[in-house]
């Protein structure tokens, strides 16, 4: 019988994953804002703090797609009346799955967060991966806010102990995420 950790990395590409001690260690030392819901259907890993919910990773098993499970588990996080953050691959029209899983989160009433750029290099692979920030805000938060709680995350949770469970470093934040305000037109005088 496969683990939750299982059932993940066989979902998600390498680069996106962080190693299972990373994981177990993040449940046991930061359970107070980083959680595991799973069944056989599906492992849905987040941060909750009192600002806002970041989802880590959501698995829904192969089987029960197009069963709702995805949007049950989504209605859950939102009933919490915070502001949602997720990662996403940019669709690859090479891979319907992840044209799928976008179409997923825009139904489900997410936001592309354009302002916010996101390249990670991987310990794992090395290569430098870009990922796009989806959103979800009852309270229509800016991108700014959204900007701040995802630098956040990665400063409290994607780096956590990284030196030790990698043996290296992931890059800074400020190299890692940008923020470029929307211009806006200047009007002549």
């Amino acid at each position: 019988m496969k683990t939750w950790y299982d059932k993940l990395a066989e979902y998600f590409p390498i680069e996106e994953m962080k190693s299972e001690e990373h994981m177990k260690l993040l449940l046991k030392e930061k359970s107070d804002i980083y959680h595991k819901d799973e069944s056989d259907q599906h492992v849905l890993m987040y941060v909750e703090t009192d600002e806002f919910v970041f989802v880590d990773y959501l698995f829904v098993s192969s089987n029960a797609r197009g069963e709702g499970l995805g949007k049950k588990l989504l209605d859950q996080l939102k009933n919490k009346k915070k502001p949602i953050i997720l990662e996403v691959e940019p669709v690859d029209y090479e891979d319907t799955d992840t044209k799928k899983r976008q179409r997923f989160y825009k139904r489900e009433g997410f936001t592309h967060a354009k302002s916010i750029g996101y390249r990670r290099r991987s310990l794992a692979t090395n290569e430098v991966n870009e990922l796009e920030i989806l959103f979800w805000s009852p309270e229509n938060d800016d991108e700014n806010t959204i900007y701040e709680q995802m630098k956040h995350t990665y400063e409290t949770i994607h780096t956590y102990k990284d030196k030790h469970l990698y043996g290296e470093s992931y890059e800074p934040v400020n190299k890692v995420l940008t923020y470029e305000e929307e211009s806006k037109p200047v009007k002549p005088s």
